[in-house]
């Protein structure tokens, strides 16, 4: 369903959250089941495109936000195609087009969630994107060697033990707690683990969201680990960290070639996810392993 257009799909109603590439993937596979999509995605990102169009219009970071609008775009869509190129000389070097004509709907609607709402209909959107805060935050961590601000510093960062916002109070859109409270399946990550997924789980009202959601919560974890950021980290240690920030998934779905399970406290299920490549995760092959979840 585009932004906005009535559905008239039968299907769960799916809630995907995080930031990066590794929600573009789960919405990709969500896109093969359900009829009602939404993406709640962190606006921490404070580099390359998305930092310079922070600083110079006091906006959330679009990066993310462009890549699931791309994620949930028509298939064959040149706008999709058009979206993800990226400048490659003058001033406007290093930023992708998407960036800018979200940056630029923001400034002439002076609504930054009615902004995306019209960049998801221009790219025929299955589902609506939202922002994980409606105000720009920035993304600290505490470490072993003291207390890091910045998404791209704390990226470059190991041995975090939380990170947070700031502003801590943060709040996000109301059509986000909205979202979880009438979802049927909420699924969280794959993606970095302190700079993406909880970066969202992060914000106070979506965790209390997540808390008491009916939606069966799913952890899609990562194939290998982020390094620095999760050095070492097998998968149970990604779900202790969700548990540490205060969010305990129902369920974890991994793929067994990949990262080491370990002790883990939840439920967990393995299942083929990965691509071929083994880079990333294979939308048909998570859509097949996310259904099954659906209870």
């Amino acid at each position: 369903m585009s932004a906005g257009a009535a559905d008239t799909r039968s299907g769960p109603r799916v809630v995907a959250l995080g930031g990066g590439h590794g929600l573009a993937a789960s919405l990709r596979a969500v896109r093969r089941y359900a009829a009602d999509i939404t993406a709640i995605v962190s606006v921490a990102d404070d580099g390359g495109s998305s930092g310079r169009l922070r600083e110079a219009f006091g906006i959330a970071a679009p990066g993310d936000l462009r890549r699931c609008l791309v994620a949930l775009a028509d298939d064959g869509s040149v706008w999709a195609r058009v979206f993800e190129h990226r400048f490659d000389s003058g001033e406007l070097e290093g930023h992708p087009v998407g960036n800018l004509v979200i940056a630029g709907l923001a400034s002439a609607l002076g609504d930054f969630n009615l902004a995306l709402d019209e960049a998801g209909r221009l790219l025929g959107a299955v589902g609506r994107v939202l922002p994980a805060t409606s105000v720009p935050v920035v993304l600290k961590a505490e470490a072993a060697d003291g207390p890091v601000e910045g998404q791209v510093r704390v990226s470059a960062t190991s041995r975090i033990s939380g990170v947070g916002l700031v502003p801590p109070d943060a709040a996000p859109p109301p059509e986000v707690l909205r979202a979880i409270a009438g979802a049927d399946q909420v699924v969280v990550g794959p993606g970095s683990l302190f700079t993406s997924v909880l970066a969202v789980v992060a914000v106070p009202a979506i965790r209390q969201a997540l808390e008491s959601t009916r939606a069966r919560t799913v952890y899609v974890a990562n194939l290998r680990p982020q390094v620095p950021e999760t050095d070492g980290f097998d998968v149970a240690a990604h779900v202790a960290a969700l548990v540490s920030h205060g969010f305990h998934p129902d369920v974890v779905l991994r793929d067994p070639t990949a990262l080491p399970l370990g002790d883990v406290d939840v439920d967990w299920v393995d299942a083929p996810l990965a691509a071929d490549d083994g880079v990333g995760h294979d939308p048909a092959r998570l859509a097949a392993a996310l259904m099954k979840l659906l209870g």
